[in-house]
């Protein structure tokens, strides 16, 4: 696997769940869940199955991965974009940040330290999303920056 090291020499997170294979199973046991789930689906009505390779490709990029969402789906502006105008209620947002937790407590390696770092990412990322879900689709989102990176102490500077 590849993906940048910290200054420590740890593996990245992209590398410690085990890469995109991993990343896909994640985004497969959790979107198989978010379909099932009378709260979530509704927000997911328009869900398409390359939504969860785009999940997985993106976070593999936070994670420390490659930069293919950067470079194939538009980056941090990309996603954003997808969220707007979804009007995420608090209650969707915890619930899928629950339904998410389960899946990483199933998917990922059974490393506490791992699993709490990328749990952590979900509801820093989830809140996000909320926010900008209330605007309207013709929003003006100004430049959000480069995707953000999330490491083992959270969100990198």
């Amino acid at each position: 696997m590849t993906g940048a090291r910290g200054t420590t020499g740890e593996p990245s997170l992209y590398e410690a769940v085990g890469g995109l294979p991993a990343l896909r199973r994640l985004s497969d046991a959790f979107y198989a869940e978010v379909l099932a789930d009378p709260l979530l689906a509704p927000v997911f009505a328009d869900f398409t199955a390359t939504h969860r390779e785009h999940v997985a490709v993106w976070l593999a990029e936070v994670f420390g991965g490659p930069a293919a969402f950067t470079e194939e789906h538009g980056g941090h502006q990309g996603l954003l974009r997808s969220h707007v105008g979804r009007s995420i209620t608090p209650g969707q947002r915890d619930r899928w940040v629950e339904l998410m937790s389960r899946a990483v407590e199933r998917e990922l390696p059974p490393d506490p330290r791992l699993r709490h770092q990328v749990t952590e990412y979900f509801r820093w990322g989830a809140g996000i999303a909320q926010s900008v879900s209330g605007q309207p689709a013709d929003a003006d989102l100004g430049d959000p920056g480069p995707t953000p990176r999330w490491g083992w102490d959270g969100l990198q500077k």
